[in-house]
This record gives structure tokens, sequence and C-alpha cells, in this order.
């Protein structure tokens, strides 16, 4: 049975999900290697705004300072820091202690490679959020939103009692859904991330400036396409995502097709405000997870002989921007195709 929970990595969205879990009455510890932060959490509590206004008093702790084993680990530090949160969660697990992990990209295949798959389970994130500083996120949405969503499987497929129990522990902040096929829900996240995510990054504004602007819009399918096209090479139908069958829609030849792709998500995601947490990294002169969410969509596509110009434009720009070489805003936009 499930007791004693961690949230490992509590920025935007960890700090968001530890004061629902703590507001739910379960025993949850929140972790992040910002002390400052880990401070405020303590003293102040954890604070939501944007979607939800609560303040909720939480347990937070620096990873040093943990204690004992956890019977379940949320890991939602950013997957940059794999290297050194992975060993530090393995270190306080008992034989049963389950991994979920809520990260962009695939980052259950690096879990699995520390910890034993059959105890490895993912819970891609529908909702967006903002880290505000020390004991602040903003939820980005509202709690009736359709992006107020969880999706949760085992790295193997089936729905064991434990992941029921999972569950039951994320139902205390949004619904979830469960899925016999994690990785085919993984892509789907993949695809969000890598359109909205990946250009909203690259022109330094929101999901829906990303889709106002017209290039970023035909940026936004064009990058879809690709990812479609990946996953048709792996044999893997996407899932709908917010109503809306972005496999089908993205699947497109003609430049009709690809102006009905353009029509159907500005009118399913144009007024949406959020920022890509890569543009929190950025501005905050920190790395971000490009080459897990577009660069990823790039190496398996190259696996199949496939080319991904727009992903690959992507992870470009985003990298010149980090490495100093670029500045944030739509001028970048001239380092995608035509």
């Amino acid at each position: 049975m499930i007791k004693r929970i961690a949230v490992m990595g509590v920025g935007s969205l960890g700090t968001i999900l530890g004061a629902y879990l703590s507001r739910g009455g379960l025993d949850v510890t929140l972790v992040d290697a910002w002390k400052e932060h880990v401070d405020a959490l303590n003293t102040k509590g954890a604070r939501v705004t944007g979607g939800v206004e609560m303040t909720i008093p939480v347990k937070a702790c620096t990873p040093d300072q943990m204690e004992g084993t956890f019977d379940l680990f949320i890991y939602l530090a950013k997957q940059t820091f794999n290297a050194t949160a992975i060993p530090q969660m393995v270190a306080h697990c008992h034989k049963d202690t389950i991994i979920c992990t809520g990260q962009n990209g695939l980052p259950e295949l690096a879990v699995a490679e520390k910890w034993p798959k059959s105890q490895v389970c993912g819970s891609p994130v529908g909702w967006p959020a903002t880290f505000l500083g020390p004991g602040v996120s903003q939820l980005s949405c509202t709690e009736d939103s359709p992006f107020f969503t969880f999706h949760l499987g085992t790295v193997e497929g089936p729905i064991t009692p434990w992941l029921l129990e999972v569950k039951a522990i994320l139902e205390k902040m949004c619904p979830v859904h469960l899925t016999e096929n994690l990785m085919a829900d993984r892509w789907s996240k993949v695809l969000i991330n890598s359109t909205f995510s990946g250009m909203s990054t690259v022109i330094g504004g929101t999901f829906g400036d990303a889709l106002a602007d017209d290039k970023g819009a035909k940026c936004i399918v064009h990058i879809g396409r690709e990812v479609v096209k990946v996953c048709q090479a792996m044999n893997m139908v996407l899932p709908p995502i917010f109503g809306v069958d972005f496999f089908k829609l993205y699947d497109f030849t003609t430049p009709e097709g690809e102006k009905n792709a353009i029509d159907v998500v500005r009118k399913t995601l144009g007024g949406n405000q959020g920022e890509a947490s890569m543009l929190q990294d950025l501005r905050k002169g920190r790395k971000c997870e490009i080459f897990a969410i577009n660069g990823v969509v790039s190496d398996t596509a190259r696996k199949y002989g496939i080319e991904t110009p727009y992903c690959d434009a992507v992870v470009r720009v985003v990298s010149e921007i980090e490495a100093g070489k670029r500045t944030l805003g739509k001028q970048n936009l001239d380092g995608m195709p035509d």
C-alpha cells in the first residue's frame, strides 16, 4: 500500500501537484534542490495562482535532507537533471517502491535503466503551469479545462493494482485517464510539446502567440506532421487529444490540408496563454529540455530515414538561444523553413 510519497522536482508542475496532494491529506514531501524555494514552501506554504487561488501548508526538503524510503516517487524534475536526480531517488527506494514519471519527452526509458521497469509508470501531464518564484506557481488553465488531466500507464502495459493506487493519488488533483499503451500517450505529449512548446520557445511567447503568427502556425502543423510520420513508421497510432484527432489532422499532403490543420488548431488552442517550461528556463539562463522534446523526434526519425526539417530547425534555433547566439523574439522565425 502506498503511504509515503515524494514529489521529486517541484518547479512549475511539482509545486502545484504537491499543493493538491497535501490538501488531500496525503503524506507527501516536496523535494527540490533550490533551498530558497524549499524554505519558502516550508514557511509560507505552496501558493497556487491563476486557474485556482490557494495557499496550502506543505513539507519540503532538499535532496540531501531526505530520510528513509518512500513508497512512491512522482518524478517531475527536468530531464536535464536525470543523471543526478534518478540516483537520489533510487537511494531512497525500498524493493517495492514505484516511480511515476511526469516529465516531458520519454523519461520512463531513463528511469527504467536504474529501477525495475515493472515498477515504473508514466503520467503525462495535460495542464500547463508557470513557475513564478520561490513557493509560487501559476496554473495556466481552469479546473474545468480539458487540459486539466493526467494520463497514466505502466511501462510494460498492464493496469496493475498498484497503478490504481497511483491513479487514486493523482485524482486528488484532477481526472486521470488510464492507458494500456503508455508510449502512444507519451508520443501524444511529444506531439503537443514539440509543436506548441517548441514554437512558442522559438518566438519567446505564449502558445497562443505562436498560433496567432501565420508562419508560426504553419511551422506548428508541419512539426506535427513530422511527429505523425515518425509514429507511422513505428506502427503507432496516437489517441485524440483535447477531442481532436491530431494523428489524422496532421497527416496532410496538400495546401488545403495544411490550411484545415491550422484552422482546427487555432480554433482548439488559439486562446491558450500557457508558456513553455523551456521558455521559462531560457529566461532564467538555464538549460532547457529541447533535446528531450523536438530532439527526440529528430533522433527517432533518423532511425527510419525520415527527414524532419522543422524539428531540426527548432532544436537549432533554441540551442542558439541557449548559447547566447540569439535573443528571444519573433525574429527567430527566420531560422525556420519557409
